[in-house]
């Protein structure tokens, strides 16, 4: 199948994925529901098994508005009405959902084609607009995450090769003693060690990405400005990720080398580095190539306490704040986001295992 086809496919069979995923974190967020009684008969008696109950979300979005006395019962329910709260969830979702597939076919008259998908995010609680949010988060999570998975690759690749190829040396020992001691860690307890020691240094920087006078730095200025204000949490997430990578290469280049195929090649006189990298570690490197749209889209989840430990503005912690407090608009347009990603990664992580073994058929 030829690889438009297979993006196109994938990107037509993600739709409705997408669409599920929404329905259920909506439904999760803003359920609200009765079951009434059960009543059986015994011996012609109606007896009735248990009481009515009503299931509703614990987490009322309005509760300091409710318990503050200065705010009235009408601009309470003014404010109710405003969000949508006082309809059922499902009409609240058919709203968010008809504003997200908003098209203006007017568009094609003028020709600007460009501009018939006109997506309505809404605002958020606070009263602005989320994608004005989401244009000031989305590059610094993005900035972030791809920096840490490109790190996390160059280091931990080589590391598990290394290790792989010392078997059972005091350098494998070493690099396992590390890998299980980073997969152990919680990234925000080392997020919270590395904080203090920033404190107490004065460098890196600890909280935002920038610094107070950016926009009067030169431009070689900015970009140290902005690297030093990602090494802390850049940090934080690679020493898990590397140690993961590096423990899972380590595995899959032994199972390799013990394999037939490379017993043939060395049987046939190849020098042995050719063995290793041309055949052994480009086999051994493929799961982990399919695993990197899971990565991907993990960093999202995964950065949200450790944005919030080192402040850092980024997409995770505002997508925690938003579903802590229900924020509809801002909390489904994330979380639609946070499955976007996964669905592309993982489309990206095929393609590329198409690319590392030409062996593989994309159908």
């Amino acid at each position: 199948m030829p690889i438009y086809l297979y993006i196109l496919k994938r990107i037509l069979i993600a739709i409705p994925i997408i669409l599920i995923v929404s329905m259920i974190s909506f439904t999760i967020m803003r359920y609200d529901f009765t079951v009434g009684p059960i009543r059986i008969n015994i011996n012609g008696h109606p007896v009735q098994m248990m009481e009515q109950y009503r299931f509703k979300n614990p987490i009322d979005p309005l509760a300091a508005l409710k318990e503050n006395p200065q705010i009235s019962k009408a601009a309470y329910e003014h404010e109710k009405q405003r969000l949508g709260l006082d309809k059922p969830f499902y009409e609240q979702y058919w709203l968010w959902i008809s504003h997200i597939f908003h098209f203006d076919f007017s568009q094609l008259k003028t020709g600007h084609f460009w501009k018939v998908f006109q997506p309505d995010l809404g605002k958020s609680f606070s009263g602005e607009d989320v994608s004005h949010i989401l244009m000031q988060r989305i590059p610094n999570t993005l900035l972030l995450n791809v920096v840490t998975l490109l790190i996390a690759w160059l280091v931990a690749i080589p590391l598990g090769v290394y290790a792989a190829l010392h078997w059972r040396s005091k350098a494998d020992s070493a690099l396992t003693l590390f890998s299980s001691m980073g997969m152990a860690a919680p990234s925000f307890v080392v997020a919270l060690v590395l904080a203090v020691v920033a404190v107490k240094v004065g460098w890196p920087p600890l909280g935002g990405i920038t610094s107070d006078d950016f926009n009067n730095f030169t431009m070689l200025h900015k970009i140290l400005d902005v690297s030093a204000h990602l090494v802390l949490p850049v940090i934080v997430l690679t020493i898990s990720s590397i140690a993961g990578l590096q423990r899972q290469m380590r595995g899959n280049l032994l199972d390799v080398l013990e394999a037939e195929y490379v017993r043939v090649a060395r049987a046939k006189g190849l020098p042995e580095k050719k063995v290793i990298y041309k055949h052994a570690v480009r086999t051994a490197i493929n799961p982990l190539v399919t695993m990197l749209g899971y990565d991907f889209a993990g960093l999202l989840s995964g950065a949200a306490l450790v944005e919030m430990v080192l402040r850092f503005p980024g997409l995770g912690y505002t997508a925690l704040e938003a579903v802590r407090q229900t924020d509809t608009n801002l909390a489904m347009t994330v979380l639609v986001m946070g499955a976007i990603l996964l669905v592309l990664g993982n489309l990206v992580g095929d393609i590329l295992l198409k690319i590392v073994d030409p062996r593989i058929e994309l159908q």
